[in-house]
């Protein structure tokens, strides 16, 4: 099962992607943690994004691809995997197609959460205060502000990917404001009724 997980920041990916991981023993990828194995791996491409972190400078899509190229060869990928905020540009969803195409297999489903933005914000504030009552640190990224930033980032550079999808006729939506178990439901019907694709040996 190869799937991504589309949706703005607070859209509940994360969370629904915990259960996935769960239900079908298949890895959760984010780029930054893959980033973050790379660099400590001492791989030839987490040395290079290591030498352009180091610089402050942002890692561009040529190694962010090889990266996961990189990581979808280990072992627990065999069965398959999640992406969760990759691909986040165009350049990347073709980068990711090819990777697949080339080790003879392709994306199962591309779930989108379609959400409404301004619940959303009160989602990310709501989380803040529960977070504060409890006595728990506070997501740095959790105030009105900082949310804001991510959600216009997100619908500059990400949002395209959902027509991007959509014409290859992968794309899949669930209603991201329905309840936790709602939105499962919803996803599970979706990856009943999708064969998963077998790799070709």
């Amino acid at each position: 099962m190869r799937l991504i997980l589309l949706g703005p920041p607070g859209a509940g990916k994360g969370t629904q992607a915990q259960r996935l991981v769960e239900k079908y023993g298949i890895p959760q990828l984010s780029t930054g943690e893959m980033l973050r194995s790379a660099v400590a791996a001492k791989t030839p491409v987490g040395l290079k994004a290591k030498a352009v972190m180091d610089a402050g400078e942002l890692v561009s899509d040529d190694i962010v691809n090889a990266i996961v190229a990189e990581r979808i060869d280990q072992p627990d990928c065999a069965r398959g995997f999640i992406l969760d905020g990759y691909p986040r540009t165009l350049p990347q969803a073709d980068a990711i197609e090819r990777m697949l195409e080339e080790r003879g297999t392709g994306l199962d489903a591309v779930i989108e959460f379609a959400v409404n933005d301004k619940v959303l914000v009160g989602r990310v504030l709501k989380r803040a205060d529960e977070a504060r009552a409890a006595g728990q640190p506070v997501r740095k990224d959790d105030t009105a502000e900082v949310f804001d930033e991510r959600l216009r980032e997100y619908y500059k550079k990400t949002a395209p990917l959902i027509g991007y999808f959509y014409a290859r006729r992968q794309l899949k939506t669930v209603d991201g404001m329905a309840g936790i178990d709602d939105v499962t439901a919803q996803i599970e019907a979706i990856l009943e009724a999708v064969k998963p694709r077998e790799k070709v040996s």
